[in-house]
C-alpha cells in the first residue's frame, strides 16, 4: 500500500468499521492477560451499566426488530463476563491472600456488604440467583424463542400470501410489498437467532457454577498449602472473593436474561411495554375498585397488618375513581364534539330550494355505524387509504383516473354492513364484523377453524370469519387472513374493475384526452373533435372497458380510431378495428407469453346458424329459444371444463360473429373471453382445445 493510498484508507475509517472487532479482541484478551484491580473495578461497573441500558432498551421497544442486534449482543455480552470471570479469578486466586479487595473493590463490596460478609448466605444468595436466572428467565424465554422460531417459519408462505393480496388490490404499492416481504423475513432470522442465543445465557449459568467451585476449592488449597493461612482466614479471604466475584456476574447475567424474555415473550406492535401494561393493565375501574375492597376487608381482620392493606386498599380505591372520572369525561367531550352546531341563521328553512337537490354519486360506499372507524378521519381511519391506493392501481391497471369514492354511514344497514353503489344503484353488499378477521381458502387450506363461515365478497372463495386470536394458526393452516378493510377494500376493487365503462363518464373521457394530449397534442388535435366526436370516441372506449381490454395504450387507440374513422363513425366497427390493433395486448392479457393458445372454437354447423341469426347493423344475434338455451348451456359447460384445466375461457370466431355473440355469452359466463380472427397475431399459434355446440 503506497502512502497516497494509505492517507485515504484513514481519512476513509470509522470507528464504527473497527470498533466490534477491537471491542472482541479486548474481551478475549482479558482472559489471558492480568489486569490490575482498578481496570477490573472499571470493567465491572461498566457490565453492569450496559446490562441495565438493556434491560432499558428492552423495555422500550414496540417490536422485536427494533432491536435486531440482540442476539449478537447477548454473545458479546455473555463472553465480556466470562472474561471477567476468568480475570477476576486469576486475581483472586494470585492475592487473594493479601486481603478482601484484592480483586478490586467492587467485588469486595459485593462479597461484604450485600451479603454481609458471610460466606454462607453468599453461597444461598448465589445459588438463588443462579435458580431464577437459569431454570426460571433463561429456561421460560428460550422455550418462548424456539416456539416462536418454528411458527415465524411455519407462517412465512401464508403471510407472503398475504402481502401478495394487499399488493394486487392496490392497497400497498411495490416498495411497500418489497419491505414487508424483508420484515416477515427478518423476523424468522430474528426468532431464529433468539432460539440458539438463548443456549448462550444457559451455558453462562453453567460456566457460572463451575467457575465459583473452581475458585473456592483452588483459593483454600493456595490459601492453607501455598501461603499457610489458617483455614478461617482462607476462607474469609478466598470463599468470601469468590462468591462477591460470582455475585458480581450474575446481576448483570439476571438483568440480560430478563431482557431477552421481555423481547420474546411481548406481543403487539403499536406501544412499548411500558405503555401496554399502562393501558391494559389498568384500563378496567372495577378491577381496581374490586382489589381495593377485598384489601380493605383484609385490613380490618384481627391480627392483619392494617395500615398495609387499608392503605392499599385506599389507593386502589382511589385509582378506580380517577379513572372513572376520567372516562366521564372523555365521553362527555365526545358528546359535546359530535352535536352539531346551531344555524347563524334564525330565517324559516322549511321552503324547499334547489340545494335541497343532491346529485347521485357516481360511485358510493356506505357503511353500518360499527364500521364507521374505519372511514373517520379523525380516527385515521385504515380504510380511507386502502381506497386512495385502490383508486391508484385501477388508474395504473385500467388506463384513466375513476371519480373519487363518496362514503357516509347509513343507519338503515346492519350494523357492520356495508353497500356499494354505482350511480345510486346497489353493486355490491356485505357484513364485514367489525375486529374480526376474514380467513380465505385459496383451496388447499386445511380443515378446522372455528368461526363463522362464509364466502369472500370479491372472488367467491369458501372463508370463515375468525377471532384475531386464531391469526396465526389459521396462517399455519394455510388461509390467506385480511382483516376488515382489506375485505372491503378488495371487494371495492373487484367492482371498479368489472363496472369499468360505466365508471368512464364524459368527464373522465374527457380528462384521459386533455391528460394524453400534453404528449401528444398535435395528434389529438388533428383527431378530437375534427375527426372523431369526443361521444363517438367515448363510446369506442366504453365499449372496450366492458369486454375487460384496458386503455393503457391510449397512443394505439386514438391512431386505430383515426384510421377506421374516414370509413365509418359506428362505434361498433371502430371497437373492432382497435381491438385488432391492440390484438397483441389482449391476447398477452390473457395467455401471457404462450406461443401455442388452447382456445375454444365453435362448432362449424352452430357458426352458419349464427352467420344467418346476425340482426340488422351485424349488433345482435336473433335465435330461436332452445338454439340460445343449448349455446348457453354448452359455453357454460366448456368454459367449467377450461377453468377446471386452468386454462383462459377465450372463443375464437369470425370478425362478424364476434361482437353479438361476446354479447350475449356476458350475461351467462361473464368470465369469457371472445376474440376475433382478425385479433390473433401471427406469431401465436391455435390449438382447439374445446368446440363450443357441438353438442347444441
Amino acid at each position: 500500500m503506497n502512502g497516497g493510498a494509505l492517507i485515504t484508507w484513514i481519512r476513509n475509517f470509522r470507528v464504527g468499521q473497527a470498533g466490534v472487532p477491537l471491542v472482541m479482541i479486548a474481551i478475549l484478551a482479558m482472559m489471558v492477560l492480568p489486569l490490575p484491580p482498578v481496570i477490573l473495578d472499571l470493567l465491572f461497573s461498566f457490565n453492569i451499566a450496559l446490562a441495565m441500558v438493556v434491560l432499558l432498551v428492552a423495555a422500550q421497544t414496540r417490536q422485536p426488530l427494533e432491536f435486531a442486534v440482540f442476539p449478537t449482543l447477548l454473545l458479546v455480552t455473555t463472553l465480556m463476563r466470562l472474561s471477567l470471570n476468568v480475570a477476576s479469578t486469576r486475581a483472586v486466586l494470585l492475592h487473594g491472600h493479601t486481603g478482601p479487595d484484592a480483586a478490586g473493590k467492587v467485588i469486595e463490596a459485593f462479597a461484604s456488604f450485600l451479603v454481609g460478609g458471610n460466606f454462607a448466605v453468599g453461597l444461598v444468595v448465589f445459588a438463588i440467583l443462579v435458580v431464577i436466572n437459569f431454570v426460571v428467565i433463561t429456561k421460560g424465554a428460550g422455550r418462548i424463542a424456539e416456539v416462536s422460531a418454528r411458527f415465524a417459519l411455519d407462517a412465512m408462505p401464508g403471510k407472503q400470501m398475504a402481502i401478495d393480496a394487499d399488493l394486487n388490490a392496490g392497497m400497498i404499492d411495490q416498495e411497500e410489498a418489497k419491505r414487508r416481504r424483508l420484515e416477515v423475513g427478518q423476523e424468522a432470522d430474528f426468532y431464529g437467532s433468539m432460539d440458539g442465543a438463548s443456549k448462550f445465557v444457559r451455558g453462562d449459568a453453567i460456566a457460572g457454577i463451575l467457575i465459583l467451585f473452581v475458585s473456592m476449592v483452588g483459593g483454600l488449597a493456595i490459601g492453607i498449602l501455598q501461603h499457610n493461612l489458617p483455614i478461617g482466614q482462607a476462607a474469609n479471604n478466598y470463599v468470601l472473593l469468590s462468591i462477591g466475584d460470582g455475585l458480581v456476574a450474575q446481576v448483570p447475567a439476571l438483568m440480560i436474561s430478563t431482557a431477552a424474555g421481555m423481547i420474546v415473550s411481548r406481543v403487539g406492535k403499536e406501544h412499548d411495554i411500558g405503555q401496554q401494561m399502562s393501558r391494559q393493565l389498568l384500563s378496567t375501574p372495577h378491577a381496581l375498585a374490586m382489589t381495593g375492597g377485598i384489601l380493605a376487608l383484609l385490613g380490618v381482620i384481627p391480627g392483619m397488618p392494617h395500615f398495609s392493606f387499608l392503605a392499599l386498599g385506599a389507593g386502589f380505591g382511589y385509582g378506580a375513581w380517577a379513572l372513572t372520572r376520567r372516562r366521564e369525561r372523555e365521553a362527555q367531550a365526545a358528546a359535546a364534539a359530535s352535536v352539531p352546531a346551531a344555524p347563524a341563521s334564525t330565517v324559516d328553512s322549511s321552503e324547499a330550494t334547489w340545494s335541497d337537490i343532491v346529485p347521485v354519486d357516481l360511485l358510493g360506499l356506505e357503511v353500518g355505524y360499527r364500521l364507521v372507524p374505519l372511514v373517520d378521519k379523525q380516527q385515521d381511519g385504515e380504510l380511507l387509504t386502502r381506497i386512495k391506493g385502490i383508486r391508484k392501481k385501477f388508474a395504473q391497471e385500467v388506463g384513466f383516473l375513476p371519480p373519487p369514492v363518496h362514503i357516509r354511514d347509513n343507519l338503515e344497514l346492519r350494523p357492520n354492513g356495508y353497500r356499494i353503489s354505482l350511480k345510486g344503484v346497489t353493486i355490491g353488499e356485505g357484513e364485514a364484523p367489525m375486529g374480526m378477521l376474514l380467513a380465505i381458502n385459496p383451496g388447499n387450506a386445511a380443515e378446522g377453524l372455528s368461526g363463522q363461515a362464509t364466502r369472500d365478497p370479491a372472488f367467491g372463495l369458501p372463508a370463515i370469519w375468525i377471532e384475531r386470536s386464531q391469526r396465526e394458526a389459521a396462517q399455519l393452516a394455510g388461509y390467506t387472513v385480511v382483516d376488515v378493510a382489506t375485505v372491503v377494500a378488495t371487494h371495492l376493487h373487484s367492482l371498479m374493475g368489472k363496472h369499468a365503462g360505466a365508471l368512464l363518464g364524459r368527464q373522465e373521457a374527457q380528462a384521459l384526452v386533455d391528460h394524453f394530449a400534453k404528449s401528444a397534442p398535435k395528434l389529438i388535435e388533428d383527431i378530437v373533435p375534427k375527426l372523431v366526436p369526443l361521444s363517438i370516441l367515448h363510446r369506442v372506449l366504453q365499449n372496450l372497458l366492458e369486454e375487460g381490454v384496458h386503455l393503457r395504450d391510449f397512443r394505439t387507440i386514438v391512431e386505430a380510431v383515426a384510421e377506421a374513422a374516414t370509413r365509418t363513425q359506428d362505434p361498433a366497427e371502430l371497437t373492432a378495428q382497435v381491438r385488432v390493433a391492440l390484438g397483441s395486448a389482449i391476447v398477452q392479457g390473457l395467455y401471457g407469453a404462450a406461443e401455442e393458445l388452447q382456445i375454444i372454437v365453435v362448432d362449424p354447423e352452430l357458426e352458419k346458424v349464427l352467420h344467418q341469426a346476425i340482426g340488422q347493423g351485424g349488433e345482435s344475434l336473433v335465435l330461436e329459444p332452445s338454439l340460445a338455451d343449448g349455446l348457453l348451456r354448452s359455453a357454460r359447460q366448456v368454459c367449467e371444463r377450461q377453468e377446471t384445466l386452468g386454462q383462459p375461457t377465450a372463443v375464437l370466431v369470425p370478425d362478424r360473429l364476434r361482437q353479438p355473440l361476446a354479447r350475449i355469452l356476458r350475461r351467462v359466463v361473464p368470465q369469457a373471453r371472445v376474440l376475433a380472427h382478425g385479433e390473433i397475431p401471427d406469431t401465436r399459434t391455435i390449438r382447439v382445445s374445446a368446440i363450443l355446440g357441438a353438442a347444441a
